[in-house]
């Protein structure tokens, strides 16, 4: 499963949720509204950028809407 750290109201983060939710890729949505969740944020990824995407599985954590798609289109 993947952790999605996100902004509800982020366009780039819709653009990978609506892809995840297209393609039956079932993910943790983390709204970094959240003050505790942006801290999360930042401490695993060093800014506070989203959408921001964890695999845990694969050990692969990355930044930008389009590399998330990307990457998601060759392993999920």
């Amino acid at each position: 499963m993947y952790d999605l750290y996100i902004l509800e109201y982020c366009p780039y983060c819709k653009k990978v949720m609506a892809f995840m939710d297209e393609n039956g890729i079932s993910y943790n949505k983390i709204d970094t509204a959240d003050k505790e969740k942006e801290d999360a944020l930042i401490q695993l990824g060093g800014k506070r950028q989203v959408p921001f995407l964890v695999d845990k599985d694969r050990n692969i954590q990355m930044y930008e809407s389009s590399d998330i798609i990307e990457y998601l289109k060759t392993v999920a």
